[in-house]
């Protein structure tokens, strides 16, 4: 038997319509203000673009007007139709990207600058996201959380990147590589801190580049002109030879010193 109980009549115009709402009342209405009609116009535009800014911007009005609406005392019906406003948008962008799964996209083929062919190209990756999401099922985990799919994403691109980064480590110009990319950080660091000095600090700077070298090289020639046979000390090869040799006749006229005198050299 056919119930014809009539249903509950209801004053909520958002039960039959989730963008059917009643306006924020205003107080004083002015030409750019958030008159009803305004306020529908933007919800039915936030339905179709899902931007809040495009949205108020086909209505001529600010976004911070809008969210200023949305914070009204009375403005719970106009915040419940914005979310189902979201919604839809959120809607059409699953329903294009499940056309995208489905059909794939066009590609072009061009040769010599000339249109040669055309063809669909499927996004397999797509297709498993809609698979493993809309039956989790029969090709996800079981007992999966919503974000497994991009955790297991991330742990391979993890994988991926740790491969190319050994393989660039074994390459035999990698240590090259290295110091080019620190000596070309330098260089631009260098660069930007002296676009922020004043020519006058450059010009110190650079009096206290000169004078530091003549500083190293007068303090080389005194340790040099001290230690002539030391060439860790500033020594030069000529001085060595020149030390090695009174050395070594030192070292012969003290042997026949010795035997002259009867006495053996130290051993």
């Amino acid at each position: 038997m056919t119930d014809h109980t009539p249903l509950p009549a209801t004053t909520d115009p958002a039960a039959h319509d989730p963008l059917a709402f009643t306006p924020v009342p205003r107080a004083a209405p002015r030409s750019n203000g958030w008159k009803p009609h305004v306020q529908r116009a933007f919800i039915e535009a936030l339905a179709q673009s899902g931007s809040v800014k495009a949205a108020a911007a086909s209505v001529g009005r600010s976004t911070h007007g809008a969210y200023l609406l949305r914070r009204h005392p009375e403005a719970a019906s106009f915040a419940a139709a914005w979310d189902a406003a979201i919604d839809c948008a959120l809607a059409q962008l699953e329903d294009a990207t499940l056309t995208r799964a489905l059909h794939g996209t066009e590609r072009k083929l061009v040769s010599a600058g000339k249109l040669v062919a055309t063809e669909q190209v499927h996004n397999d990756r797509l297709a498993m996201f809609f698979l493993r999401t809309r039956m989790r099922g029969t090709y996800g985990t079981p007992n999966a959380r919503p974000d497994a799919i991009g955790k297991m994403e991330l742990a391979r691109l993890k994988k991926q990147w740790r491969k190319e980064w050994e393989e660039e480590r074994r390459s035999p110009d990698a240590e090259e590589r290295a110091e080019r990319i620190v000596r070309d950080f330098c260089l631009r660091l260098r660069a930007q801190k002296e676009a922020l000095e004043s020519q006058k600090t450059q010009d110190l700077y650079a009096a206290y580049l000169a004078s530091a070298a003549e500083d190293e090289a007068r303090h080389i020639a005194e340790r040099t002109s001290w230690y002539p046979h030391n060439k860790l000390l500033g020594g030069s090869p000529a001085a060595e030879e020149e030390a090695g040799a009174e050395a070594a006749g030192a070292a012969v006229v003290d042997a026949e010193w010795d035997e002259e005198v009867g006495e053996a050299p130290d051993a």
